[in-house]
């Protein structure tokens, strides 16, 4: 992806940015301390220095909600855990399994992402890396009654499985 390409996109999501539009104070909360926060933490410098600019940016991602939520069980299939693990370092990271308080898997794992949604409790949140390359699959997930609350970040997407909350999905600016 060009540099050209990345302004684009983020020029045709700039109403989406900094959680303008979201009704919901959790949501908002989350998207605006949580997803796009700008701050740096205390674990940026040291993890991640030699990856390139998506998986940075993913990466830091996955750190600041691993930071957010402190899960005890993860699971982690990609180049994302050591940031997973900096961000929250008493969970214990699995590279498989069913069960977990946070899952970040890639898109091209849609299988087994369909089998650990039906595993997740109300707490459970998963990180879909490389949602761009596959949206007809983001949809599908969408469209699932298990996902509850859904955030399309273009690179990645975040669904959260609280059955307590209205079915929603955000567009954001990432």
């Amino acid at each position: 992806m060009n540099q050209l390409e990345r302004w684009w996109i983020w020029l045709r999501r700039i109403g989406n940015c900094r959680g303008f539009g979201i009704q919901s104070p959790n949501d908002y909360w989350f998207v605006r301390y949580v997803v796009n926060e700008h701050w740096p933490y205390y674990q940026y410098d040291s993890i991640g220095v030699d990856d390139d600019w998506l998986t940075r940016k993913t990466g830091r991602l996955c750190f600041r909600v691993a930071n957010w939520r402190q899960p005890a069980h993860v699971v982690c299939s990609s180049e994302l855990c050591p940031y997973v693990q900096a961000g929250c370092q008493h969970a214990s990271i699995q590279t498989d399994g069913n069960k977990a308080d946070l899952m970040v898997l890639a898109a091209d794992e849609d299988r087994r992402i369909r089998e650990s949604m039906g595993c997740m409790d109300e707490r459970g949140i998963l990180i879909v890396k490389d949602l761009w390359r596959c949206h007809q699959f983001w949809q599908q997930i969408i469209d699932d009654k298990r996902s509850r609350v859904m955030f399309d970040l273009y690179y990645c997407g975040i669904v959260f499985f609280d059955t307590k909350r209205e079915k929603h999905n955000y567009i954001i600016n990432f």
